[in-house]
């Protein structure tokens, strides 16, 4: 039996709100860099979901943090991941997977993408151990009750909390 593969480029994208953006997400694209030669960070515009920073303030974070890395690319995105992916030409979902609980979501999510497009393929990341508590809403609660982000949050993510919560 033949089988016709035409070669195709293995770009990857790693969805999320990314509100902020954590040490977690950044880990999981850095292992991803390893994998994949183009990594697509879609961060999520949906205006039905309230967040601390705007999608251009999200996007910007993430380009700066990622500057440097011709690999990776910032793009906004909203409505159907899949059909994001198919105008992006990837076919490849990067997930992370932090507890237990996170799997559920995440397989029937990567189900539906699979339902909704054959191609769609979906890789599950555990985070490194030192992450696989972390959340954004975590973090944006820690730092709103005074807590320290050491080691949770790049310092560009840590100066725009400041910059938010001093001026509510």
């Amino acid at each position: 039996m033949m089988i016709n593969r035409k070669p195709v480029e293995k770009r990857a994208i790693y969805p999320g709100s990314f509100d902020p953006i954590t040490n977690g997400h950044i880990d999981i694209i850095l292992r991803g860099e390893k994998l994949f030669p183009r990594i697509l960070i879609a961060v999520l515009e949906n205006p039905k979901k309230e967040t601390l920073f705007t999608t251009s303030e999200r996007i910007e974070m993430i380009r700066e943090i990622f500057k440097g890395h011709s690999g990776v690319e910032v793009k906004a995105f909203h409505g159907l991941l899949v059909e994001f992916a198919r105008k992006n030409h990837a076919r490849i979902v990067i997930r992370g997977l932090r507890v237990v609980s996170d799997f559920e979501y995440e397989f029937q999510m990567a189900l539906m993408n699979k339902n909704l497009n054959s191609q769609i393929e979906t890789f599950f990341v555990m985070p490194s151990a030192k992450y696989a508590f972390l959340s954004s809403s975590l973090v944006k609660e820690a730092y709103a009750l005074g807590g320290r982000l050491d080691d949770l949050v790049p310092d560009v993510v840590e100066k725009r909390l400041y910059e938010k919560f001093r001026k509510t």
